[in-house]
């Protein structure tokens, strides 16, 4: 918790004890002395302002920063251009003279140069009028007060932090709000408004009341934004420690219907004859914080969010029943292409794997409440494949009961699914398997061409080994092959019962 400030100076709280903390003493970068003295040199002033900034203050951290922003009063792109000349490496420089920004990559942090500019905005567009300005100006068009904080680079002033907004007071207070009015802030760029809620979710803060009631006031604006910017930004959420948080923020500020209906169709609570069932918005979010202290995969986080969400769709009351949600696992496994699509998402093995994940989660919660036989867990084991355990991880995480020995049951519960899981993966090497017989040595043994009868075959010897009623070996599949084969009338062709045979087709050669 950040006290008070005196120029380079700032008195934090950390652990449990006061430390004084001199900024200066933090920029230890070595293109900050650069810098310093390139502006020196040009007499043109530079300052760090923005993210690392906030990040020194929040966190008071030494790890080489991934990002760095500068901003100059003159040209950033000189200024890049003059320290990449002074670092005497082969460091790439990118430049963007149509945005008079340039990007600096020297090891593992990126270093971006802007001059000092103010910016205007028409109605219809995210995209700003520029035009060159003071560092105030600079300051008054960032999004947040915390993210305003400058830190000089100046040889007279090195290490003076420059807080017109009371960003220092706002950190202390972990406070979200702007520089400006809201309203001008929020409609000017409704992006911010998102940010905004990444920033409160990430950091833990809480938005300022007059700014959160302008991020409703001024929700529909967002229409204006890309749907992959908006996306981009629903994955920083999700990806920080407690995502559950922002999306109840984005929910109270009314972008959530608009942004991602799908899942605010989820909310509420339905009553018939004094029975109701559960919030699954609010479940939804329990799940997705759960798995979060799990697992930092952003995919099996959107499984999380997404694995309920076609019950909106398959809701019923039934009479001496009560509330049921038929199918809605495979309903829901359906409906992802489409969620993917319309938010921009990668509609490859990401969003398949998504799909696979909310397609069985439901699947080792069942065999948990019954008495778990071989066969259930070998075709789990199939259908789960390499993506088994990150099931179980999220099947785990769909426990939200408040009653700790419910809690404690069902967790009991999985692990002895897991154990058999295990026990059979050892024994009898179901995930990923392929059947011991491909469908070019049924054809070579009756001397068939590819046909439904070659299918068939097929899926006799792979039900018969998830059935555990033969092993999974070459020499027991090929003796049902025949069996099945003769039963459909089919005669032998070829003997092929050598599964050392060289020239022998496997399994893989019929994937």
């Amino acid at each position: 918790m950040i006290l008070n400030a005196m120029k380079s100076t700032i008195r934090l709280y950390f652990c449990g004890r006061m430390i004084d903390m001199n900024l200066s003493d933090h920029l230890h970068h070595k293109v900050f002395q650069i810098i310093a003295s390139q502006a020196t040199e040009a007499g043109t002033p530079a300052y760090v302002i923005g993210g690392f900034v906030r990040d020194l203050l929040t966190s008071g951290a030494d790890n080489t920063p991934k990002d760095i922003d500068i901003v100059v009063l003159g040209s950033g792109i000189e200024m890049a251009q003059k320290v990449k000349y002074t670092i005497n490496e082969d460091v790439p420089l990118s430049v963007f003279r149509n945005f008079g920004t340039a990007m600096l990559k020297w090891g593992d942090t990126e270093i971006e140069f802007v001059g000092a500019r103010k910016e205007s905005y028409r109605r219809d567009s995210r995209k700003p009028i520029v035009e060159n300005g003071s560092l105030e100006d600079d300051q008054n068009r960032r999004d947040f007060t915390i993210n305003a904080l400058a830190i000089s680079l100046n040889q007279d002033n090195f290490g003076e932090l420059l807080d017109p907004f009371e960003g220092l007071k706002h950190l202390e207070k972990k406070l979200i709000t702007t520089p400006l009015e809201p309203g001008k802030t929020f409609s000017d760029d409704p992006l911010r408004m998102l940010r905004g809620i990444r920033f409160a979710t990430r950091l833990g803060f809480s938005i300022e009341t007059e700014t959160l009631n302008a991020m409703f006031q001024y929700r529909d604006r967002i229409t204006i934004v890309s749907q992959e910017r908006i996306s981009d930004e629903l994955n920083k959420i999700i990806e920080t420690e407690q995502p559950g948080k922002g999306f109840l923020l984005l929910d109270q500020t009314g972008l959530l219907e608009l942004i991602f209906p799908e899942l605010h169709q989820m909310k509420g609570v339905e009553e018939i004859n004094e029975q109701h069932h559960k919030d699954n918005f609010l479940h939804t979010l329990e799940v997705l914080d759960n798995i979060a202290l799990k697992t930092d995969d952003l995919w099996l986080r959107w499984a999380a969010l997404l694995h309920d969400i076609a019950k909106p769709l398959t809701k019923k009351y039934e009479e001496g029943i009560g509330w049921t949600f038929h199918a809605h696992e495979f309903v829901g496994a359906k409906m992802i292409p489409g969620i993917f699509r319309k938010l921009k998402l990668p509609l490859n093995e990401k969003m398949k794997y998504v799909q696979k994940l909310v397609q069985l989660h439901l699947r080792p919660i069942i065999l948990s409440q019954e008495i778990v036989t071989d066969s259930a867990i070998r075709r789990l084991i199939f259908d789960a494949g390499e993506d088994l355990e990150d099931l179980m991880t999220l099947c785990e995480a769909d426990i939200t009961s408040k009653n700790p020995r419910t809690v404690k049951r069902h967790l009991r519960n999985f692990q002895i699914v897991r154990e058999k899981i295990n026990e059979l993966e050892e024994r009898d090497s179901i995930r990923n398997f392929q059947p011991p017989i491909s469908g070019d040595v049924i054809q070579k043994v009756f001397g068939i061409p590819p046909s439904r009868q070659v299918g068939d075959i097929k899926k006799v010897i792979k039900e018969a080994i998830l059935d555990g009623e033969i092993p999974n070996t070459y020499e027991a599949a090929y003796q049902l092959m025949l069996e099945e084969g003769l039963a459909m009338g089919l005669t032998v062709h070829q003997e092929l019962k050598s599964e050392k045979n060289t020239d022998l087709p496997t399994a893989a050669d019929d994937r």
